[in-house]
């Protein structure tokens, strides 16, 4: 007996494909769950009754698949995320960083930039910022635009100044930023030296040789084949002896790039280029 598939999973299935073939973008092997979920939202935003209805509209309105990219691609981050793990870098990975003459840098996946700024600020405080470059790279080019204008409402500053002091945070975090009504924005010394660009992990290649990159809580949104071939465009990234960082529920382990990597802090989810 031929086992019948939901008409929703193979409409789901059509759309990424047409994605795909039209857009160039691939989410064909992202985790189905919470891309279904994030997608199921978008379709009640738009008040449409199905997946075909979706891809009707994307394929033949180019900024209504903007809005759709933007809706499906991640944007939670923060600045200072998991201090413990801006604790290791500062402790652990920037005096050997120290050694090197320049410092280039990979933020893969980097969203709205809080976390790059963060790395930034730690980077200024270890007197390494004036020779390091940052590429800062997501698949959506619209959170991108909000990195690039670094301006955040007041209302965060206090949890963000929290973050930065519980990550070791040597002056006032007030000195990072100005104010104007409602908004802070970060101050041009601590932009000056990131580079945003749009970079698809599913498709496109290694750009840069680093000594640093870092992908955190990218990984768990692909499905075990394409987190295989990201862990691996990264790798091939790394200079010899370069730093992987991943997100606190991620791992190497189960992958094939794993055997080109040693742990470097377990619970910060550092890894060392062999």
């Amino acid at each position: 007996m031929i086992k019948s598939v939901p008409s929703d999973d193979i409409e789901f299935e059509l759309l990424l494909e047409a994605i795909w073939q039209k857009y160039g973008y691939d989410f064909r092997n992202y985790a189905r769950s919470s891309l279904r979920r994030r997608l199921d939202a978008f379709l009640q935003k738009c008040s449409l009754p199905s997946f075909s209805h979706l891809q009707y509209r994307i394929l033949r309105d180019h900024n209504f698949f903007e809005r759709a990219l933007d809706e499906i691609t991640v944007r939670t981050t923060e600045m200072f995320r998991d201090s413990f793990f801006f604790s290791a870098l500062r402790d652990d990975v920037l005096p050997i960083l120290q050694t090197y003459p320049s410092i280039n840098i990979w933020h893969a996946g980097c969203s709205t930039g809080d976390e790059v700024y963060s790395l930034a600020i730690l980077l200024k405080e270890a007197g390494l910022y004036e020779r390091s470059t940052i590429y800062a790279t997501d698949i959506n080019p619209v959170v991108l635009q909000t990195a690039k204008d670094a301006k955040y409402p007041l209302s965060k500053i206090k949890e963000m100044t929290k973050a930065y002091q519980m990550a070791g945070g040597k002056l006032p975090f007030s000195e990072y930023y100005t104010c104007k009504d409602d908004t802070a924005s970060l101050n041009p010394e601590i932009k000056k030296n990131v580079v945003f660009s749009t970079h698809n992990l599913a498709t496109d290649e290694a750009f840069i040789d680093a000594q640093l990159v870092i992908c955190r809580n990218v990984l768990i949104y692909f499905d075990r084949v394409l987190q295989d071939r990201v862990v691996s465009l990264m790798t091939r990234s790394l200079s010899h002896r370069g730093f992987l960082c991943l997100g606190s529920k991620e791992s190497v382990s189960f992958l094939k790039a794993k055997v080109q990597l040693e742990p470097f802090s377990k619970d910060a989810k550092i890894y060392r280029r062999i």
